[in-house]
C-alpha cells in the first residue's frame, strides 16, 4: 500500500538536465519572453507524464498509481501550454516529431529493449527538440540556428549517455569504452563543420571526463554530481561563446 501513496517522479539525474539545459540553451539564444516560464512549466510536466507512462508498460501491480499520475501530470502540462501556443501557434508542429520519438521509445520499453542505445537516442532528441521549441517561442524560426541548438544539444548528451554504460552496465566492456572515446573525439569536429569553432570548449569537459572514469567503478551519487557539473558548464560556456 505504501507504494500506492508515493509521489511519482523520475529519479535520473541525467532527465532532469535534459529536461531544462536543451530548453534553457533555446531561451539564450532567441528572445526571451516572461511566458517562457509558462512553457517551461508545460514541458516539464510533459516529461514527468512520460515517466509514469512508460513505468506502467512495466509494472502492471502499480499500473493504476502510475497512470493517475501520468494523467494528473499531463493535465498540468497541457493547461500550461495553452497559452505560449495562441502566442505561438507553429510550437503545434513540435508535437509530430515528439509523439513519433515516445512511440519509439514505448516499442522500446514494451520489448524490454530500453537500455538499448537507439533509445536513449529517440529520448535525448525530444529533450534536444524542447531547445528547437523554446527557441521557437523566443521569436526563432526554422533556421540554421535551430538546427546547431538541437545538433549541440543532441551530441552533447548522447555523450552522457555513453559515458554512464562504461561506468556501470558496460563498464567491463572494452568496445563500448572505445566507442566512447571515438565519440567523444570526433563531436569536436562538429563545431568546427558548423562555423562556430568556439563551441569546442563545452565539449572539453566531457572529453576529459571520459578519459579519465570511463570503465572504473564509481557510485551513482559520484556519476550524478559530474553530470551536474557537466550540464552547468555546458550551459554557461554556450551562453557566452555561442
Amino acid at each position: 500500500m505504501k507504494n500506492n501513496k508515493k509521489i511519482v517522479l523520475p529519479h535520473e539525474h541525467g532527465g532532469w538536465a535534459m529536461v531544462s539545459v536543451p530548453f534553457l540553451f533555446g531561451v539564450l539564444a532567441g528572445t526571451p519572453r516572461w511566458s517562457h516560464i509558462l512553457l517551461f512549466i508545460a514541458w516539464l510536466f510533459l516529461y514527468l507524464a512520460s515517466y509514469p507512462l512508460l513505468q506502467a508498460l512495466k509494472r502492471k501491480k502499480q499500473r493504476t498509481h502510475l497512470l493517475k499520475f501520468a494523467a494528473i501530470y499531463g493535465l498540468i502540462g497541457l493547461t500550461a501550454v495553452i497559452y505560449p501556443l495562441i502566442i505561438k501557434p507553429q510550437l503545434f508542429y513540435f508535437a509530430i516529431p515528439f509523439l513519433l520519438l515516445l512511440s519509439l521509445n514505448i516499442w522500446h520499453v514494451k520489448r524490454k529493449s530500453e537500455r538499448a542505445i537507439f533509445n536513449d537516442f529517440c529520448a535525448i532528441l525530444i529533450f534536444a527538440l524542447g531547445g528547437a521549441a523554446s527557441y521557437m517561442y523566443g521569436d526563432g524560426g526554422w533556421n540554421f540556428e535551430m538546427l546547431t541548438i538541437v545538433l549541440y544539444n543532441l551530441v552533447y548528451f548522447m555523450g552522457t549517455a555513453f559515458f554512464v554504460k562504461t561506468v556501470f552496465r558496460e563498464k567491463n566492456n572494452a568496445a563500448w569504452k572505445k566507442a566512447s572515446y571515438i565519440y567523444h573525439v570526433l563531436i569536436l569536429i562538429v563545431p568546427i563543420v558548423l562555423g562556430q569553432p568556439w563551441m569546442i570548449l563545452p565539449f572539453l569537459f566531457p572529453l576529459i571526463r571520459t578519459f579519465l572514469f570511463s570503465g572504473k567503478t564509481m557510485r551513482p551519487m559520484k556519476v550524478g554530481i559530474m553530470e551536474i557539473i557537466g550540464a552547468v558548464q555546458f550551459i554557461i560556456i554556450s551562453w557566452i561563446v555561442y
